[in-house]
């Protein structure tokens, strides 16, 4: 999906055109550049919605947003190095996962 601004705008209703170039030019919402000006896949329409939560239903102040949504942005990264993790583990010899879980635990206190 791949949308302009205008498409954008009337997908989420609850953002307004200028509200939307406004969060583009303070980089909380980055599209990709087209020929006709900025596209939106279904990514960004996803951030600009969780923007429009974090502004307009929870009343985060303009200066708190881009700190919400860089933490975000970290927290969703290591989860995916997390998975990615799991995944390369899961192709270890079951001796390798049985030593890798002995150290975690170990490591943990064994809490899991």
């Amino acid at each position: 999906m791949k949308l302009g601004e205008r498409e954008v705008v009337a997908a989420v209703r609850r953002v307004q055109l200028r509200e939307l170039r406004l969060w583009v030019r303070e980089g909380w919402v980055r599209p990709a550049h087209g020929k006709d000006g900025p596209v939106y896949d279904e990514l960004d329409v996803a951030r600009i919605r969780l923007v429009c939560d974090l502004r307009k239903e929870m009343s985060l102040p303009p200066d708190a947003v881009p700190v919400v949504l860089s933490l975000l942005d970290q927290l969703h990264g290591l989860r995916r190095d997390m998975h990615g993790l799991l995944r390369a583990v899961g192709r270890q010899p079951d001796a390798t996962r049985q030593a890798i879980a002995h150290a975690l635990r170990e490591d943990t206190g064994g809490a899991q």
